[in-house]
């Protein structure tokens, strides 16, 4: 069984680089692998994602980040405490609903937000869009706390840490730059947010430990190399980048029958 723990450990590793390069857990790698390689139901392989990120593993990662001058403290406390509340209601309607509609219209939200990275809308209507950041304003918290209140909903239904819903609502609704709403995202993701989830599936029976445990270890790792690659990335590129990564992503929702 020793070749498990090292894939484990190897599924940790990439979930790490995508969550210092994105912003996000990592659950969309970690899912998806734990149901192919180990042959997982899906709410046993969520309950193993969401667990991995209990503890935090992108630590390294906001540091790169605050460095850079890229995280508001404020702002990601504030997430948080809405991602902590979201993640229990996501998955007590992960065990108690059917999420097949539920992901193809997350796919479609995910495959709008990456046209937009890329500037199709603009493109077609042959408008030029105006850059606006606004990052540096105190935003309302009760936005912020919203944002992870819905943010921590689709983690609990999904096994995600909530950064693939966090940071394209930056971008999108509150005009942040996205390097700057990877670094927030990241560092609202470093508390224990998703322990309501994580006791609600233990509770069921559906928690593996050491799986979880060893894929932590590989995000701790893997997230600090991940934001080193996303700080030294110039803006417009890295948006062509994670607009490609959230069409996966969708594709993946849209697709997905269990």
């Amino acid at each position: 069984m020793d070749w498990q723990y090292l894939i484990s450990v190897c599924v940790g590793l990439l979930a790490g680089i995508l969550s210092g390069l994105f912003g996000i857990g990592g659950g969309i790698v970690m899912v998806p692998m734990l149901v192919a390689v180990f042959g997982w139901p899906l709410l046993q392989a969520n309950a193993a994602s969401l667990a991995a990120m209990l503890l935090p593993v992108g630590i390294f990662g906001v540091w790169v980040y605050w460095k850079a001058g890229m995280v508001s403290l404020r702002n990601s406390l504030w997430i948080a405490c809405g991602l902590f509340v979201g993640s229990f209601g996501g998955a007590e309607l992960a065990m108690n609903v059917n999420v097949h509609l539920l992901s193809k219209l997350y796919a479609a939200f995910l495959f709008y937000v990456a046209m937009e990275y890329l500037g199709v809308p603009n493109l077609l209507l042959r408008q030029k869009k105006k850059e606006e950041n606004r990052e540096k304003e105190l935003q309302p918290f009760w936005h912020l706390l919203l944002l992870g209140v819905g943010a921590g909903i689709i983690a609990g239904l999904f096994g995600k840490g909530g950064g693939v819903v966090i940071v394209p609502v930056l971008v999108k609704l509150f005009r942040y730059d996205p390097k700057v709403a990877a670094a927030t995202s990241l560092a609202a993701l470093q508390l224990p947010v998703g322990l309501p989830s994580v006791l609600v599936y233990y509770e069921g029976g559906y928690l593996q430990i050491v799986p979880a445990v060893l894929m932590a270890v590989g995000i701790l790792i893997g997230a600090l190399f991940g934001s080193k690659i996303a700080v030294g990335l110039p803006s417009k590129y890295f948006k062509m980048l994670y607009a490609v990564f959230l069409i996966a992503v969708a594709v993946f929702m849209a697709l997905r029958d269990n």
